[in-house]
């Protein structure tokens, strides 16, 4: 393919993605509008995000596998094409049930498209500078995409209504479509065997989706009811019996040799962590200037340009240079430790917080952080398997992202809302107690990334080039 169609192609690949990620946080703007019209009560109402959790965190794992058997351009328009038109759904629904169902199909399109996505830049970028730089563009999407998703969630809604936060995607999706038909190599499946484990498929997709449920529910019931805890449970069993059943077949759906390569164990524990404190970062943020700081969902949206516009810096240019550089260890710790140190100026925020002083620093941290980290995350995660098992790799971690972010906001929220009832307990006011309880989890959340920025830099494995060869990536 022509060098200028396979940068095309990025764009159209990271088009798909970005629409994937701006759904997971253009609702929460909406949400209020959503209960009122459509008369949701609170428990309900949470299920206009949980579904979407549930099935999308469910079928990441089968998705790239399903993409490696049958061609990941293939599973990626057909990813597309199922977002698109539940995309539809969800903005003509006029009741509860609809847009709950509409919102779990959702999920099952953007598992696939997400799961197919970077075996697809793996495919068409095979140079190590031109990987780091295409890599570097997809972590910006990824990175960057929740909050510019905050911002445009509240313009559509206080301007149109909370249908076009759904309908927008529908140009978006045909023109991702047409443009991919065009662009992307159709390749047919790179994986050695057509067999699908259906046993192992039907483990872990129920595994996954059964602990996704006791994550996003446990705060409501609790998480040491015996409801959350026997979820998990039961969870737990599935996964074992997964595990059990890969051991055993011909042609498992995750070759357990796959827990052999370091890089990829070690990057996808990272990935847990690095998860765990940017979902602190965003929502218990957001929910910290909404809250307490009395900001509008635009003031919060622009509140995280900053540190979108470094991360974009970073992303589309400056982290390419540095893994090239330096190899991907590193650049992953130093940009982990600025993440940490970013979580750890909001945890010192005030109630009476000004943006300049007590947002507007950890931002700038945060914004470099991101920026640095998640290509040589990524990278790192990508850097030991090959073409025919791609897609399984990207679904590991991707997974691995999705499983540490619900469990990380959800232990960090909890965290919060329980030192907030501290506080309010001992009679202070609610600004004070809920600004304590941010400061906790934000503290938290630096520790997560700390610790990634530890296990990235003592575990990670360091490669190195013969003299005169390009280095490799996976430094």
């Amino acid at each position: 393919m022509h060098p200028d169609r396979r940068w095309l192609a990025l764009i159209v690949l990271c088009m798909g993605v970005l629409m994937i990620v701006l759904d997971t946080t253009i609702v929460n703007v909406a949400l209020p509008s959503i209960k009122t019209d459509l008369k949701f009560g609170d428990t309900a109402l949470a299920w206009v995000v949980n579904a979407y959790m549930l099935t999308y965190g469910g079928f990441l794992l089968l998705g790239g596998r399903l993409g490696d058997l049958y061609g990941h351009r293939r599973l990626f328009l057909i990813g597309i094409g199922v977002f698109t038109f539940a995309s539809l759904a969800c903005g003509l629904s006029t009741t509860q049930a609809a847009l709950v169902v509409a919102r779990s199909v959702q999920g099952l399109g953007g598992a696939v498209v997400t799961a197919v996505a970077l075996s697809l830049i793996m495919d068409l970028f095979t140079d190590p500078a031109e990987r780091a730089k295409a890599m570097g563009v997809y972590g910006f999407v990824c990175a960057g995409g929740g909050s510019i998703g905050a911002m445009l969630g509240g313009v559509l809604t206080s301007s149109l209504s909370w249908h076009w936060v759904f309908l927008v995607n529908l140009p978006i999706g045909f023109a991702v479509v047409l443009a991919s038909l065009r662009l992307l190599p159709a390749a047919p499946g790179t994986a050695t065997s057509r067999h699908l484990d259906v046993w192992g498929a039907v483990t872990v997709t129920a595994a996954l989706m059964l602990a996704v449920y006791a994550i996003v529910n446990g705060n409501q019931i609790g998480w040491l009811s015996s409801g959350t805890l026997g979820q998990l449970a039961v969870a737990a069993v599935l996964l074992a019996l997964f595990l059990w059943t890969e051991a055993r077949v011909q042609v498992p759906l995750m070759p357990l040799r796959l827990f052999r390569l370091r890089n990829l164990v070690v990057s996808n524990i990272v990935g847990v962590l690095w998860a765990a404190a940017m979902f602190a970062w965003f929502f218990l943020s957001a929910l910290y200037m909404q809250l307490v700081l009395g900001y509008g969902p635009m003031e919060v949206g622009l509140a995280f340009l900053p540190a979108n516009l470094i991360m974009a810096m970073f992303s589309l240019g400056i982290s390419a240079k540095l893994v090239m550089r330096f190899g991907i260890r590193r650049p992953l710790a130093v940009g982990l430790a600025f993440a940490a140190c970013g979580l750890l100026l909001f945890s010192r925020a005030s109630e009476h917080g000004h943006f300049l002083t007590d947002i507007l620093p950890g931002m700038l941290m945060l914004g470099v952080g991101a920026g640095v980290a998640f290509n040589p995350v990524l990278l790192a995660a990508m850097s030991d398997v090959g073409p025919s098992e791609s897609g399984l790799a990207s679904g590991v971690v991707n997974t691995a992202f999705m499983m540490g972010g619900s469990l990380g906001l959800a232990v960090l929220a909890s965290l919060a809302s329980w030192r907030t009832q501290v506080l309010a307990a001992a009679g202070g006011s609610q600004a004070f107690a809920l600004t304590g309880g941010y400061q906790w989890a934000f503290l938290v959340g630096a520790c997560f990334a700390a610790l990634g920025a530890l296990l990235g830099a003592l575990l990670l494995r360091t490669r190195h080039a013969p003299a005169g060869e390009q280095p490799a990536i996976a430094h």
